[in-house]
């Protein structure tokens, strides 16, 4: 089960992250779905995660998402991953600044039935804002 687990959610981030195919979603992700650790403003479910998703490849149009390392257990997929896009459009509130960046993470999916019910992502947010220029790296 662990093996069909991983391939789920590999298949997921292909089809809706990275051929921008966001409606895949309904195959994917259960309708009452849980984001554990929700950006400020998710609305609830699969419908929020698809707006979130929405939002972010209209701010990175060419991001790309590689899943680097795959481990699970039971109903639990944990995903290192990398992505990385041009900042084209508004993001979290700031404007597009043409910057290129490429941000880490892990990800811990639960998967029951062949559907995500619960995500929680950990980002490097500070170095994603950095990237852009948006907080100082520090003294020069």
């Amino acid at each position: 089960m662990s093996e069909q687990n991983k391939a789920i959610i590999r298949e997921m981030v292909e089809l809706a992250f990275n051929q921008r195919d966001v409606a895949a979603l309904d195959r994917y992700v259960a309708e009452d779905f849980v984001e554990l650790d929700p950006v400020p403003g998710q609305g609830p479910g699969r419908e929020g995660f698809k707006q979130v998703l929405t939002d972010l490849l209209g701010a990175f149009p060419d991001l790309r998402w590689t899943t680097e390392e795959q481990i699970a257990e039971g109903d639990t997929v944990v995903s290192r991953f990398q992505w990385s896009g041009t900042h084209a459009g508004d993001f979290a509130g700031i404007p597009a600044t043409g910057k290129h960046v490429t941000v880490k993470g892990v990800v811990i999916d639960r998967v029951v039935d062949g559907l995500m019910v619960a995500s929680r992502i950990l980002m490097d947010d500070l170095g994603m804002l950095r990237q852009l220029g948006v907080i100082s790296t520090g003294p020069s």
